[in-house]
């Protein structure tokens, strides 16, 4: 039996969310919110789904699910998640949020906390790490074949002209960052920041962020908001004692260079997986299908925990470059 889906939120990321419920055989989506009536009513006739205009209204409704998307948007792209995720959570209700998972430190804690405290899933779209080719070099890592880790150093840049606060840039883009980081080389110890903002900007649109992670792996990240489309969305290379890899533009390739050889090898759309937008879809699929096999809440992947971890990473940066000093974890 399908499980039964709700979106909170239907602006851009929440119809995707829905599209991607709507083509899951294993899923049917039966209910669809948004404080703007128009949306929801939209999105309601679009796939077929019951429209709600609160969280409040959906969960009295006594309409069951088995799962909610959280698609709210808010200051900084974080700050209208936490009211509606924690009324899902106390209902019991499985929630996929969207990143940031919340540009509050202290309600990220809250979140993840309640959703430890119901026993049942929390987890937040980092679909960066979703995709085949993140799925193929964590296996190496996972395999020894790029021995000790040494270095990462990722790039995640795009042209985006939006701000609406000084520290937009770091919290709207890099939880995505930040998390592929930790998903291939762990938690991080340390942190050091250099920003600077792009040309007329209020947010400080540049960064050079220096990590170094609990195992020894040291690694720094590229972050833009003034870079244009040319340069490629996002790419990130590793290196171990015995080989490298490098994903370029998010999803699309994938390289191995052995320590020992001259010869590389390279995969491109792996899985079929040719674009960025491509993500949403494996990464909501890969929800359902934890949640059909009845995943613990421990193991759910791209958790809230993972999403709070990258968001406390953000932080440290932010006190970083306030301070001019190296921040711990």
């Amino acid at each position: 039996m399908a499980l039964k889906v709700g979106v909170v939120g239907v602006g851009n990321i929440g119809t995707l969310h829905a599209e991607c419920y709507h083509g899951n055989p294993k899923a049917e989506l039966v209910a669809v919110c948004d404080i703007v009536k128009e949306k929801a009513d939209r999105a309601a006739q679009r796939f077929g789904a019951k429209p709600f205009y609160s969280v409040k209204a959906l969960l009295k409704s006594g309409i069951h699910l088995d799962a909610c998307s959280m698609c709210t948007k808010g200051e900084e792209n974080g700050g209208d998640h936490f009211t509606p995720t924690m009324e899902l959570l106390e209902a019991g209700i499985p929630v996929l949020g969207e990143k940031p998972i919340s540009n509050k430190v202290s309600e990220g804690k809250k979140m993840v906390a309640l959703g430890k405290k119901m026993k049942i899933p929390y987890a937040v779209n980092l679909n960066h790490r979703f995709t085949p080719a993140a799925l193929r070099a964590k296996e190496w890592i996972a395999e020894g074949r790029l021995g000790t880790l040494k270095t990462i150093n990722m790039r995640m840049w795009i042209n985006n002209p939006v701000e609406t606060s000084p520290w937009f840039h770091l919290r709207a883009l890099h939880p995505h960052s930040f998390d592929v980081i930790r998903y291939f080389c762990g938690n991080v110890k340390s942190v050091a920041a250099f920003l600077n903002k792009g040309d007329g900007r209020i947010t400080w649109s540049n960064a050079q962020v220096i990590l170094h992670f609990e195992n020894g792996v040291v690694g720094h990240l590229l972050g833009s908001y003034d870079a244009g489309p040319m340069y490629g969305l996002e790419a990130c290379d590793v290196t171990g004692s015995k080989g490298r890899f490098v994903i370029d533009d998010a999803c699309e390739h994938l390289r191995f260079y052995s320590r020992s050889s001259i010869e590389m090898e390279q995969y491109s759309y792996l899985g079929g997986m040719r674009s960025f937008g491509e993500t949403f879809k494996s990464r909501i699929g890969r929800w359902v299908e934890q949640l059909e096999s009845g995943v613990k809440p421990e193991d759910v992947d791209g958790s809230g925990e993972d999403a709070l971890k990258a968001q406390l990473i953000i932080e440290a940066a932010i006190k970083s470059w306030q301070t001019h000093t190296i921040v711990d974890l």
